[in-house]
């Protein structure tokens, strides 16, 4: 989950945008931003699409690698349903 983290930080520095100035955007704390982009705590649904919003990027390409970064072992049990 550390890719959506990554790319929250990607865009929001393309964009030319501050933690602070996405934090307030969104109406969140700096330090949630700071936790999002580290992977300490994954947003919600709801705050993705306002992430997606503030910084102009389809909310798509914020969790895109995610199923790129999954781990093997996710891909092996749903074999074996």
């Amino acid at each position: 989950m550390v890719a959506i983290g990554h790319n929250i930080k990607m865009f929001r520095e393309r964009a030319g945008i501050s933690q602070e100035d996405l934090a307030f955007k969104i109406r969140v704390g700096t330090r949630t931003i700071q936790r999002y982009e580290s992977g300490e705590q994954i947003p919600t649904m709801q705050t993705m699409l306002k992430i997606s919003t503030a910084l102009d990027v389809p909310a798509s390409e914020l969790i895109r690698e995610v199923y790129y970064a999954a781990p093997s072992y996710l891909s092996e049990k749903s074999t074996d349903v």
